[in-house]
């Protein structure tokens, strides 16, 4: 029998569960964005409206960090600068623009299921992430999950070499986002999640403001529709809940558990993303899609599961 102390057990299961519990929030708040975020964009087009929220997300996390009283100044701003770029301008310009090319079923697919791959990966090429038996099956099963839940959605749309050309922009941006989050976990180390989170989507914002015009071209009116009812809705949504409350708990949980552990919201926000169409906007579950949330669910509790130690 091993006669090490256990008088530290209590905290530390106390500890994995409010993590545990921060992750649920962060996943559903996700997740619950998808909806709001599509409807919004049906007015707006989509960089643009990711300007306008990150725009305000810095203005939030500026709010939130003078109250808290935190200096501004962060250590290594030029790995800040870089993770800025990649997380906010490099994913949601080359993501955006994929998903306007491709078929969104497939897109969602190769976003979703590359993002463990990727973090583990790079993760592990930082020395920050061991690739164990028990992660490669938990993404191997994760993959089918995906597959199962979008099942449905992943014909339709777009020409073949535009698609790929799409597909291919979907899967850049998604390694953009996974090399921002890997290289950030040092910097969230050193430096509170909001002024983190302020400075990532401050500068993010500054660099997708070009790519905006350049690609969207420039529209007074657009600013006239802010006022509709679906972006405001999408801006209450995804700025309120989805930047200046899951974001911070997203870089708290990268410097807790690393880069894999906290990526994992990506198998669990497609499934919330699933039922809230099915409550809000009359979307239907087939079987296919019900067996792959149950798979998705699985290999998320199989990753954040740890192996029992045996003592001796």
């Amino acid at each position: 029998m091993s006669d090490a102390p256990l008088v530290d057990a209590a905290p530390r299961r106390e500890a994995g569960s409010s993590r545990i519990l921060a992750f649920t929030a962060m996943a559903f708040i996700w997740g619950a964005g998808w909806l709001p975020t599509k409807l919004a964009m049906e007015v707006l087009p989509p960089i643009f409206f990711a300007c306008l929220r990150f725009s305000f997300a810095a203005l939030g996390f500026l709010v939130m960090a003078r109250l808290r009283g935190f200096t501004l100044r962060v250590e290594r701003p030029a790995r800040v600068l870089a993770a800025s770029m990649l997380i906010t301008t490099a994913c949601y310009a080359l993501v955006f623009w994929g998903l306007a090319q491709a078929p969104s079923g497939l897109a969602a697919v190769v976003n979703l299921g590359l993002m463990p791959i990727f973090l583990i990966g790079i993760g592990a090429a930082y020395g920050q992430e061991p690739i164990t038996p028990r992660r490669i099956a938990a993404i191997v099963l994760g993959l089918a999950g995906l597959a199962l839940l979008f099942s449905g959605r992943l014909g339709g749309g777009g020409e073949g070499g535009q698609a790929a050309l799409g597909l291919g922009a979907v899967a850049l941006g998604t390694f953009a986002y996974a090399w921002g989050t890997v290289i950030s976990r040092p910097l969230v180390r050193v430096t509170p999640p909001a002024v983190l989170a302020f400075w990532q989507s401050g500068l993010g914002t500054l660099g997708l403001i070009p790519i905006c015009l350049a690609v969207e071209g420039w529209d007074p009116g657009r600013f006239a529709a802010i006022g509709d009812p679906r972006v405001l809705q999408g801006l209450a949504v995804m700025v309120g809940g989805g930047s200046l409350i899951a974001f911070p708990i997203f870089l708290m949980l990268l410097r807790d558990w690393g880069a894999f552990r906290a990526g994992l919201y990506a198998f669990v926000s497609p499934v919330i993303a699933v039922l809230v169409g099915y409550a809000f906007a009359g979307e239907r579950i087939d079987a296919a899609e019900a067996v792959g949330m149950a798979v998705t669910l699985a290999a998320t509790a199989l990753a954040l599961s740890r192996p029992r130690r045996t003592t001796t």
